[in-house]
């Protein structure tokens, strides 16, 4: 009799007030959970978009007849046709978990080759540009040999396979700039389409290609698997040692791409005066690791990084700082970029 009474009130009571589940006062509705974690997750994959149209908007109130012209975005976007390809080579490499820093003595290889056949042995510029990208997967496949057959440390060869490539080159140019290439090849990577010279294009070909092979191909997840954990990847099955000797070998050869734009927009080479690519090379992969796709080496978040951080040196410029700003801001964004990438990476273990 008691309990059916204690039940008679307590329904008696549920039926005047509203049922609260276990815990819902405690915890937002699942609506406004949805919402923060949309955007989170948009402010972790367009963070950096966001400041950079900031920094266009700054730098256009700050100095709107210089930096809001044409003709300087023309050249921003323009000017960057090599790094850009560089720095997917960079991407390549990194996404299936290896170093490369031998990336801007392989440009320099390949532009110097090209300038010698062509200008001193009288090679037609089609045939000396390609015993040019030939350099590329070659040394690609020496630095594959050692690092993935012998296991050795791929800091340690790629930055030794650097320094001897870079000897190769100042000797065949007899450690001299090598000028004369023809202006055919020159006139052909400097023909603008709508407004960009066919350099600009060249690179957003081999960034569409490199994103649509790791996007939507086979071969790109594996890839992606093996950058992840080369020993999980091998008990899935996956050929972990091809992916990594193919991945240097397929960087070496878009490195010599760099090269060969290089040469052409320039019309002669210096051998040494490509190793300041490597840092800006370098700051603009791990950048773009944070970008569009975070936690992941990836080819729209390269592009978006290196104009990102030409943007940043070119408004700082017009704003009266000398050309030290450029080192100081590629040496900067590298750290931050670094440090970003693993702060992420550990975040994502923790969830």
């Amino acid at each position: 009799m008691v309990s059916r009474a204690v039940s008679n009130e307590t329904r008696s009571r549920a039926e005047r007030e509203p049922s609260v589940p276990a815990g819902k006062a405690l915890s937002p509705k699942p609506e406004a959970l949805r919402r923060e974690s949309l955007t989170q997750h948009a402010l972790r994959r367009y963070g950096v978009v966001l400041v950079w149209i900031a920094l266009i908007i700054g730098f256009g109130i700050a100095r709107p007849t210089t930096f809001l012209t044409p003709s300087n975005f023309a050249a921003m976007f323009g000017t960057q046709a090599a790094l850009l390809i560089l720095t997917l080579s960079l991407v390549i490499t990194l996404s299936v978990g290896e170093m490369d820093l031998s990336v801007a003595s392989v440009l320099g290889l390949s532009a110097v080759v090209t300038a010698v056949l062509n200008t001193q042995q009288g090679w037609p510029w089609p045939l000396a540009v390609a015993a040019g990208l030939a350099c590329g997967p070659i040394v690609g496949a020496a630095n594959a040999f050692f690092v993935v057959v012998f296991e050795i440390n791929a800091l340690i060869i790629t930055l030794g396979m650097g320094t001897l490539v870079l000897g190769i080159s100042t000797f065949i140019s007899d450690s001299s700039a090598i000028g004369g290439v023809d202006p055919q090849l020159t006139s052909i990577m400097l023909f603008r389409v709508f407004t960009l010279p066919v350099s600009f294009w060249l690179a957003i070909i081999v960034m569409l290609v490199i994103w649509y092979v790791q996007q939507f191909t086979t071969l790109g997840r594996h890839m992606l698997f093996t950058g992840q954990n080369h020993t999980v990847a091998r008990l899935a099955g996956i050929r972990v040692n091809l992916i990594r000797f193919g991945a240097y070998a397929l960087g070496g050869l878009v490195a010599a791409i760099a090269g060969e734009v290089v040469l052409a927009i320039a019309g002669g080479i210096e051998a040494s005066s490509t190793q300041n690519l490597l840092l800006p090379a370098f700051a603009a992969a791990f950048l773009g690791a944070a970008v569009i796709q975070p936690g992941r080496f990836n080819a729209w978040g390269a592009a978006v990084a290196v104009f990102f951080l030409i943007t940043g040196i070119t408004g700082l410029q017009l704003l009266g700082l000398d050309a030290w700003i450029q080192n100081a801001f590629y040496g900067a964004a590298l750290v931050v970029a670094v440090t970003a990438s693993k702060l992420m990476a550990r975040s994502q273990r923790e969830r």
